[in-house]
Formats: structure tokens, C-alpha cells, sequence
């Protein structure tokens, strides 16, 4: 039986080989079906939806190079501080008075009706200040012709720090100046929390001898009013205060730093250390002669930045005047960049320039 078996093949029983065969045809016609799905199914299914092209303006970045050639120097220079361009006068010729000191700097106001257009004013902070009791004017003693320089329209900012009835606090003020060569209008607005608010403005003409005031507005808890009869050559007060005599050159209490101003720009080898520069000045109760002083030139550290100035100063000459101390720089044209005044009983206040701009 070895040998029987082991020289024949033996094959398979043919049952077992048709269940194969029915296997590969099941496997063939799965993979035929689900190769006629993945045809039917639509592009935009898979890769449009999933993969959203990237708009080419989000991935291109120009850059461009300039190169600048270098600059040639050719000779180092003293260049003077620049000055704004100020409109010019013709010219003019000051006869300034010498009259009693008074009075006390307020900060200036809104003018009522004012004869040019005046930009709003931003709200700001100004000090109250002790109105002056009334004292008679001096004649003042004519002054020697000048030439003057009145600068052009501006906006000044100021910070302000100062001492009422032993009481600290902090302000900001806005002046702003505008003219047109013929006339002008000047006002400043100062404002401080639990003090109050208080304005100055003045209106007038520019003529040969500087700035000419019609109307000074003083607004605080009151508001009083100064009028310049030219025609009367006398000022009157709304306050039913005694007229004041008019001369010539007198100004206000806000425009006498513009002419001041007027007068350095226009001619500052004029007033070297120690000249007296009197203004007859009128509040808005009376009128007496401001005598300033040139004190020199300091530098100051300002809000603004840090620049050299010429100080002037008004002394008091009697108890109950105030001490007023200006500062006037020459690369900004001789605009006040810092006023500081001071009160008989030490109550002050101190602006100091913080910014410019156009009006």
C-alpha cells in the first residue's frame, strides 16, 4: 500500500474548488461597484472644498529701495533760531506812557462780538485771580520810537500750576492770537476743577504804534468790560469804576504781552539787560504803567521742550500790586512761552508753554 500511494498524485475532491472560485468573483464584482461610486462622486466634494486657492494679492509683498545720495556739506554755518513768519508793520513809531502800576494778569477770555473770525476755544483752565482795587494813574513818560514786528496768527497751549487761598492745583489755558495786518483779536481761556473758569479777550487795531485795544473782556464769576474812547481820549469801565485818561500806546492786560511781543521781535539789540519797558496798561477796573525790566536771557524747561528766553519782569510799587515775570523766546518768535504771576499775599499762578499750532 506504500508504494500505491506514493508514485500517484492524489487530487483534490471537485466539490472544494467551486467555493474558491465563487470568492474571486465576489471580490472582483466589490471592487468593480466601488470603483463606478468613486467616478460618480463629484471633483468639488473633495479637493475644491477642502483646498480654497490663496488669492495671490494676500501673498505678495513690494518692497522698493531708495537710496539716497549723500549730502555735501560745505561749510558749517551759525544758523540763528528761526523765527515764525510774523507780519510786518511799517515800520511804526511807540510812544509808551509811564503811569501808577496796578493790577493783576488774568487769563484771557472769549471776546464778546469780535470783529474777526475766532476758532473755539478749547476748554481749558484758568485761575482766579483777586481783582486789584482801583489806583490813579501817573502820566506816562513818552518813550522813544521803536519798530515792531506783530507776529502772525497763532494757537498757544499752556499748562498751568498755581496757589489760590492755600489751595494747590493744575490747569491748562489756550490763547489764541489772530490778525489780518489791519486789526486784531486776542483771547485766552483758563479753567481749573473746584476753582472755576475764567476767560480774557481783546479786540483792537494794529497801527504804527503796535497794537491799539478797542474793548478788554474780563469773565469770571462777573464779567467787566473796558472801553478805549479814542475819540474822548478817555477808558471806561462797566464796573461804574472813575474814567481813566487814553494815551497813546496804552494797552489791556492780555494785549500788552503781544505788544511786548511786537516790540522784541522788531527790534531786540534795543533792550539789552536791565531796560525799563514801560505800557500803560488798563485792567478792568482802572489803568496805571506796567514797568518791565530785562532780566536776561534763561534757559527754561518747558512742557514744550527746552529753550532759551528773555525774561521780563514787572516789580510791584505798592502792597497791593502784583509781581508779573514773562519769558519770551527768540526761536519761536518772541511768543511768551512761559507768565508766571505772582499776588501780595503769595497766591500765584504759572503758565508754561506745552504746545502751538494754527488758530
Amino acid at each position: 500500500m506504500t508504494a500505491r500511494f506514493g508514485s500517484q498524485p492524489v487530487n483534490p475532491p471537485a466539490g472544494r474548488s467551486a467555493p474558491r472560485r465563487l470568492l474571486w468573483l465576489l471580490g472582483l464584482l466589490v471592487m468593480l461597484v466601488h470603483g463606478l461610486l468613486l467616478d460618480a462622486i463629484p471633483l468639488a466634494l473633495t479637493t475644491r472644498s477642502a483646498v480654497a486657492p490663496l488669492k495671490p494679492t494676500a501673498l505678495v509683498f513690494n518692497t522698493r529701495r531708495i537710496e539716497i545720495p549723500p549730502v555735501k556739506v560745505s561749510q558749517p554755518a551759525q544758523v540763528a533760531p528761526t523765527q515764525p513768519p510774523p507780519t510786518l508793520l511799517q515800520q511804526p513809531t511807540i510812544g509808551l506812557p509811564q503811569v501808577a502800576v496796578d493790577e493783576p494778569l488774568s487769563p484771557p477770555v472769549e471776546a464778546d462780538n469780535p470783529p474777526l473770525e475766532t476758532p473755539t476755544a478749547e476748554p481749558v483752565q484758568p485761575l482766579p485771580v483777586e481783582p486789584l482795587e482801583p489806583v490813579a494813574s501817573e502820566s506816562p513818560a513818552p518813550q522813544a520810537q521803536a519798530n515792531l514786528n506783530v507776529p502772525g496768527s497763532v494757537r498757544l497751549k499752556y499748562q498751568m500750576t498755581g496757589l489760590s487761598r492755600g489751595l494747590n492745583y493744575h490747569a491748562t489755558g489756550v490763547m489764541t492770537w489772530l490778525q489780518d495786518g489791519s486789526r486784531y483779536e486776542a483771547t485766552m481761556v483758563v479753567s481749573a476743577f473746584l476753582i472755576g473758569s475764567r476767560s480774557l479777550s481783546s479786540v483792537g487795531d494794529i497801527t504804527v504804534d503796535g497794537l491799539a485795544p478797542k474793548r478788554f473782556t474780563d469773565k469770571g464769576r462777573k464779567e467787566l468790560t473796558t472801553y478805549f474812547q479814542t475819540d474822548e481820549e478817555k477808558i471806561t469801565f462797566s464796573g461804574n469804576t472813575p474814567d481813566a485818561p487814553w494815551q497813546r500806546g496804552v494797552q489791556d492786560r492780555l494785549s500788552v504781552f503781544f505788544q511786548l511781543t511786537s516790540l522784541l521781535a522788531g527790534e531786540p539789540d534795543r533792550y539789552p539787560l536791565g531796560t525799563q519797558i514801560p505800557v500803560y496798561t488798563a485792567g478792568p477796573r482802572d489803568a496805571a504803567t506796567w514797568t518791565f525790566s530785562v532780566a536776561g536771557h534763561e534757559e527754561l524747561s518747558l512742557p514744550h521742550s527746552t529753550l532759551t528766553a528773555l525774561k521780563l519782569t514787572r516789580d510791584p510799587r505798592q502792597a497791593s500790586d502784583q509781581r508779573v515775570e514773562a519769558w519770551f523766546a527768540p526761536s519761536l518768535g518772541y511768543w511768551p512761552v512761559r507768565i508766571k504771576v505772582t499776588q501780595q499775599g503769595g497766591d500765584y499762578i504759572d503758565q508754561q508753554l506745552s504746545g502751538s499750532g494754527p488758530p
